[in-house]
C-alpha cells in the first residue's frame, strides 16, 4: 500500500518565478558587464520597456537564495558569489621563483660533495649564508639532513632527495655532468668556474665506479671479440 504524503507548502518544490523579457535583458547586460554598472547605464542598454529599478529589486530578491546573488554597492549591481560560499571559492596559484646565486651555489656544492655539512659549504663557497638559503632549498624538498658528520660537536650533514632528481630527470647521481662535461657543451666557462663547487663527494665516487665499469666492460669486449677471431683462423 502507497503511503499517501500530505502536501504543506513546505514539502513543494519552488521553482524561480518566471522572469519578464525587461529582467532576462537586465539579467544578460549585468552578467556580460566587466565592471559593476548604474542604473542609467543599464537602462541605455535594454531594448524592452519598464522599471529597471523594480525589476532589479525582483532579480536581487530571486538571485539572494542562490550560489551568485545580485548585489548593489555605492548604486551599481553587479553578480557576486554568495558571501556563504566564499570558502570554496579560493583560488591556489603557483608562483614561480628564481633561486638566488647563493642558493644555486648551496644546491651545486651539496650535490658534488654529498654528504656535506653547513661549515663545510662555507668553506667551498668562500663566504657564509643565512639561514633561510638552505630552508628554501628543504622547503623545495630537494635537500634533506642526511645524518650526522662523526667529529667533534656532530654537524648535520647535508644530501639531495629522490625528489631533486625526479625534478631534473636525473636516474641517479652519476648521471650529472662533469665540470668538463658543462664546459664542452658551452655551458658554463670552465676555466673561469671553482671546481671546488664540483668536489669529490658522493657523485664524484659514482662516476669514477661508473668510468671502471666502462673500462672492464671494454676490455671484455675486446677479449671475446680476440677469442672470436682465433676461433674462426
Amino acid at each position: 500500500m502507497i503511503k499517501k504524503e500530505k502536501i504543506t507548502k513546505d514539502n513543494i518544490v519552488k521553482f524561480p518565478s518566471k522572469l519578464s523579457d525587461l529582467e532576462k535583458e537586465i539579467e544578460a547586460v549585468i552578467f556580460a558587464a566587466a565592471e559593476p554598472l548604474d542604473v542609467d547605464t543599464i537602462e541605455s542598454k535594454v531594448t524592452k520597456k519598464g522599471s529597471v529599478s523594480k525589476s532589479l529589486e525582483k532579480l536581487q530578491q530571486e538571485y539572494s537564495k542562490r550560489g551568485i546573488n545580485l548585489v548593489c554597492i555605492k548604486e551599481k549591481w553587479s553578480f557576486r558569489t554568495s558571501p556563504n560560499l566564499s570558502n570554496i571559492m579560493s583560488q591556489e596559484r603557483t608562483v614561480e621563483k628564481k633561486l638566488s646565486r647563493a642558493a644555486v651555489e648551496t644546491l651545486a656544492i651539496i650535490v658534488y660533495h654529498q654528504p656535506v655539512t653547513r661549515a663545510e659549504i662555507e668553506e667551498i663557497r668562500g663566504v657564509a649564508f643565512g639561514t633561510n638559503t638552505l630552508e628554501i632549498l628543504m622547503e623545495l624538498n630537494w635537500v634533506k639532513p642526511g645524518g650526522r658528520k662523526d667529529v667533534p660537536g656532530r654537524p648535520i650533514q647535508y644530501v639531495t632527495t629522490d625528489e631533486f632528481l625526479s625534478h631534473f630527470n636525473l636516474q641517479k647521481l652519476s648521471d650529472l655532468p662533469t665540470i668538463d662535461e658543462l664546459g664542452a657543451a658551452g655551458l658554463i666557462d670552465s676555466s673561469s668556474v671553482d671546481n671546488a663547487i664540483f668536489g669529490t663527494g658522493k657523485f664524484y665516487k659514482e662516476k669514477q665506479e661508473e668510468k671502471k665499469e666502462d673500462i672492464y666492460s671494454n676490455i671484455d669486449e675486446m677479449l671475446n671479440s680476440t677469442l672470436d677471431t682465433e676461433e674462426k683462423d
